[in-house]
């Protein structure tokens, strides 16, 4: 079955789609949410992003889908992409996920509350040492990202409509 649009956030060990490797893939599908680990099913990525006609992600086209071209080469991400980061922008919103969540009244987990993207890094190399909760915790943290990014797709969208309305009543 093909679905309409899915929630896409990466993490990765570093900045440099070049040098450093991509450990967790989430996709949320606003019903469910799917991890892909690096060790575990990755592989299992390429399937599944053939079902969606659509990527929506928060600087995605600047970081996620650059990277995962760069690392994966054979994974079709041809698809409409909405980068929320600049869709925010236009109707008055900046700055990182985090912070922009907090601006819209979105509360983390506790547990995850202090996770960026620098833990999530150290939370990758943990679970690498044999630390099954650090693992647990990079899901929560990267299922926060993808979850949340379906209610800000949700204002945005609603924001933007209102915003070209009253243009053209202007």
């Amino acid at each position: 079955m093909k679905h309409k649009a899915c929630f896409l956030d990466i993490e990765t060990t570093g900045l440099d789609k070049h040098y450093d490797d991509i450990t967790l893939i989430g996709l949320y599908d606003g019903k469910e949410s799917k991890f892909f680990v690096k060790g575990k099913n990755l592989a299992d990525f390429n399937e599944e992003i053939k079902k969606y006609d659509m990527i929506i992600t928060f600087n995605g086209a600047c970081f996620d889908l650059p990277f995962i071209s760069a690392k994966y080469p054979n994974i079709n991400l041809d698809k409409f992409h909405v980068d929320l980061r600049w869709a925010m922008r236009e109707i008055g919103y900046s700055g990182g996920l985090k912070r922009i969540e907090r601006t819209l009244g979105l509360e983390r987990a506790d547990e995850i509350q202090s996770v960026d993207g620098f833990e999530a890094v150290r939370l990758w190399y943990k679970y690498r040492r044999g630390d099954e909760a650090a693992l647990d915790k990079l899901i929560r943290y990267n299922q926060a990202d993808i979850e949340n990014l379906k209610f800000l797709m949700d204002f945005t969208f609603k924001k933007l409509k209102e915003k070209d309305f009253l243009k053209v009543i202007s």
